[in-house]
């Protein structure tokens, strides 16, 4: 029955949705707020402590590749049954760390790297897929993909990948740059790092992976008419990125090459929006049977 009720309402409040709110997308409405969980605020400014990424890295190195359009992939129909393993192992390790005794540098490229590691795992688990929405385990009756299931446990509390986004990355640090280093396996999606995020070079690493996005059409195509299409994330995140067409123009601008910039200068509004859903997976090529 719910799900009759669910079939049923959804294609109309999407309907009300996108006639009253403009750019602002029937799932802006759906996407969580950023607030705080106060039990993850705690830190150790005086540690020292780093949490080695090594078997991330190892696995990006290997599986990770750049396609001709500018998007990188995995190649999840390649990973080994010993770097499966692996990759559970990394992130039972990680599971495992006090992450309220690192300081605050240290623990933002850990929830990075266990989100980035987690969603890996979990499309491998769900394989074969043709999107990570259809991995539908979430609770919820409007509820799609596994973002919001309590698949991880972290000094004795249960999270879920919407509790390290929304819950503690993007109220506990409130920085934009960070949707361009959280990968949600698609190909709208700005691509999942080269390397594990690390405490050292994190500063460094998003001010990479925003510029690498936002010179992509991903992020902003400017048609002859100046009438911009801009990725989604601007648009279910617009808070976060200065609440305002002007302002998210004004954060593209920021991040943009000299090109691009100036192209920007022209755009005053954003007309639409887009995003693609499909698995940021590497195409596996068929091959000829040796009887053909």
């Amino acid at each position: 029955m719910a799900r009759k009720l669910r079939i049923f309402f959804l294609p109309v409040i999407m309907a009300a949705g996108l006639l009253v709110s403009g750019i602002t997308s029937f799932e802006a409405l759906l996407a969580p707020d950023a607030k705080l969980i106060p039990r993850w605020t705690s830190f150790n400014p005086q540690s020292t402590q780093t949490v080695m990424p090594k078997r991330w890295n190892f696995f990006l190195s290997k599986y990770r590749e750049e396609n001709y359009d500018g998007i990188a992939r995995m190649a999840y129909h390649r990973v080994s049954k010993n770097d499966r393993l692996a990759l559970r192992d990394f992130i039972d390790e990680l599971q495992g760390v006090s992450v309220s005794k690192l300081n605050r540098n240290e623990q933002l490229a850990y929830w990075i790297n266990l989100y980035n590691a987690t969603t890996v795992q979990i499309v491998l688990e769900h394989m074969p897929t043709e999107s990570i929405r259809d991995v539908n385990i979430s609770p919820g009756l409007f509820s799609s993909g596994p973002w919001g299931k309590k698949l991880l446990r972290v000094e004795g509390e249960k999270l879920s990948l919407n509790d390290i986004e929304h819950g503690i990355l993007r109220p506990g640090w409130k920085d934009p740059r960070i949707h361009y280093v959280l990968n949600c396996a698609s190909l709208g999606c700005p691509d999942i790092p080269k390397q594990a995020i690390t405490a050292k070079d994190s500063e460094e690493q998003l001010d990479l992976a925003a510029r690498n996005f936002i010179d992509h059409p991903r992020a902003i195509t400017i048609p002859e008419n100046n009438e911009a299409i801009v990725s989604s994330i601007y648009v279910w995140f617009k808070e976060d990125f200065g609440g305002s067409d002007a302002a998210i123009l004004d954060h593209l601008r920021t991040y943009a090459t000299k090109d691009k910039k100036k192209l920007l200068m022209n755009v005053r509004s954003l007309e639409s929006h887009r995003y693609d859903w499909d698995l940021n997976a590497v195409p596996v090529v068929a091959t000829a049977s040796s009887g053909s």
